[in-house]
């Protein structure tokens, strides 16, 4: 479990990828400054190759980032102990109101959230159907052999073992996006659960909270039988078993480059750029996709806004180039533009 967190937590360092940023970077600042950001973790792998990329090549500036969930995140940044923050539910208007200085909202980068298993014997092809997996994360479905979950894998033989359900432990956007979307589509989750980046979760001794994705990520591996929800870069770098669910179309799905991008296909933004794709409609959509947010206040510090824009340059042009390697989904160009006008309002 050590080895998988290490694994996790110093993925930006230490990933064969090779990142080559073509174009001009920010122009260099004239004196040190530092800015503190905290919050999801969702994005946190991208984060920690974009921020360290834009301090080494931004004269006089660190970035630094604490992933330690999006409640926490926000939290902070109501507080006024960050100078940004990260969110994958971007900010209630209850929220908003607590920032006398105003908020400007990013949605900068944009993922799959993945049902991850470990299931000794079917490493690979699960299926879970549209009425499966919302029954298996309220409890109703509890072994592995149900017959509801055998319907949609022929051929395949599931153990007769209890299904252990990892969630998270903290305020989680990915929590709120993942309940979100089992509430669209399940009448009996939404009655149950419900939506929230905290929920009740059935009491019961097979759920397990982990804190934040990299902690759930390392639970699912380390226990037979388990299941949970993860953000797909996570998935991806530990090499996590990754259930096929059924989309809207009725289509079982892979969390891929093509089936991320059609989702977001339909996503529609508000003119403070918050927005989700609840339940995708796209025959080839993956149906758990989602915007994840910086989060900024509108009047601050005139240098550091400066350096802010900066970054949000940065991240949105360049920064996009490495999104799919690293398991995210590049921000569409109509964004990306939306974007760019967006942060001008960071002064």
């Amino acid at each position: 479990m050590r080895k998988t967190l290490r694994a996790i937590r110093h993925f930006a360092i230490f990933s064969i990828i090779i990142i080559s940023f073509s174009a001009v970077m920010p122009p260099a600042s004239a004196q040190e400054i530092r800015l503190i950001g905290s919050g999801a973790s969702f994005p946190a792998p991208i984060y920690a190759v974009w921020f360290k990329e834009f301090s080494k090549n931004t004269k006089g500036v660190t970035v630094d980032y604490q992933a330690k969930g999006s409640g926490a995140g926000i939290q902070d940044f109501i507080n006024k102990t960050v100078d940004f923050a990260g969110s994958d539910a971007a900010m209630t208007d209850e929220q908003i109101a607590k920032v006398p200085s105003g908020v400007v909202l990013i949605p900068i980068t944009a993922g799959k959230i993945v049902v991850a298993y470990n299931l000794p014997g079917v490493e690979t092809g699960l299926k879970l159907a549209r009425d499966v997996y919302p029954a298996i994360f309220d409890g109703t479905i509890t072994r592995w052999n149900d017959a509801r979950i055998a319907a949609a894998n022929p051929g395949v033989k599931l153990p007769d073992l209890p299904i252990t359900v990892v969630r998270r432990s903290d305020s989680s956007g990915t929590t709120y996006v993942f309940t979100q979307h089992l509430s669209a589509i399940s009448p009996a989750f939404k009655a149950a659960i419900g939506t929230g980046t905290t929920v009740e979760w059935p009491k019961s001794d097979k759920f397990v909270g982990a804190p934040k994705n990299d902690g759930v990520t390392a639970t699912i591996k380390q226990t037979p039988g388990a299941i949970g929800y993860i953000e797909f870069g996570y998935a991806k770098l530990t090499k996590a078993n990754v259930a096929q669910l059924q989309n809207k179309a009725g289509n079982f799905v892979m969390p891929t480059s093509a089936s991320g991008a059609a989702a977001l296909a339909s996503a529609e933004l508000a003119p403070d750029l918050r927005g989700w794709v609840e339940d995708p409609a796209g025959a080839d959509a993956f149906p758990i996709a989602t915007f994840t947010w910086l989060l900024f206040y509108k009047q601050q510090d005139a240098k550091k806004a400066e350096v802010l824009r900066n970054l949000v340059q940065f991240c949105a042009t360049d920064g996009q180039k490495v999104a799919d390697s690293l398991g995210y989904i590049p921000l569409p160009a109509t964004v990306v533009e939306k974007v760019l006008a967006a942060a001008k309002q960071v002064q």
